[in-house]
């Protein structure tokens, strides 16, 4: 399978976002490829296409495969798996969001929920848990925050990101209200 250079340029640039994202470049390289091609495609089409060994993309989509961004199909008369991205854009991205959630910020927060509940043995580690506190409130807040919007339908969704510093605004007229009140 050959890409065009259009294609090309995507995939290789969406693999070092992936970088960024919590995947290695190859596995990002692999989902881009599945997201830009309508017909699902086997092992053989994705090493193929980005020159990698079977045994790399075998384990790619494998990793694809646990961060649910990826499904296995089934072509008549053919006995390989193939595969294709799953869902929407957004379905993609609230994917990738959970996923990150789970592997950084629960932990995270699991740890400072621990430091917390201990009895600090001196003033430096009182100053410290007050600090972890308001890490631990931050992180909470996101973590509450992060899940209302996942819930929220791709249009709303979409309008939400289009009011953009519109919200700061309004937040501002709600204060200067409350304080002239």
């Amino acid at each position: 399978m050959k890409m065009t250079p259009m294609i090309e340029t995507f995939v290789m640039h969406f693999g070092e976002m992936g970088s960024r994202w919590g995947f290695n470049r190859t596995v990002g390289q692999m989902y881009a490829l599945l997201v830009v091609n309508e017909q699902p495609l086997s092992a053989n089409d994705i090493a193929e296409a980005l020159s990698i060994s079977r045994g790399n993309v075998s384990m790619g989509l494998k990793e694809l495969q646990s961060w649910r961004l990826v499904q296995i199909q089934h072509v008549a008369g053919d006995r390989k798996d193939y595969f294709k991205a799953l869902g929407s854009i957004w379905d993609m991205a609230n994917k990738v969001f959970e996923e990150r959630r789970k592997r950084e910020m629960d932990p995270t927060l699991s740890v400072l929920r621990d430091i917390l509940l201990d009895q600090p043995a001196n003033q430096q580690e009182e100053y410290a848990q007050h600090r972890l506190q308001e890490i631990h409130e931050l992180l909470e807040n996101m973590t509450k925050w992060s899940e209302e919007l996942q819930r929220l339908s791709p249009e709303k969704l979409t309008t939400l990101m289009k009011l953009g510093s519109g919200v700061g605004k309004v937040l501002d007229m709600k204060d200067k209200f409350l304080k002239n009140s």
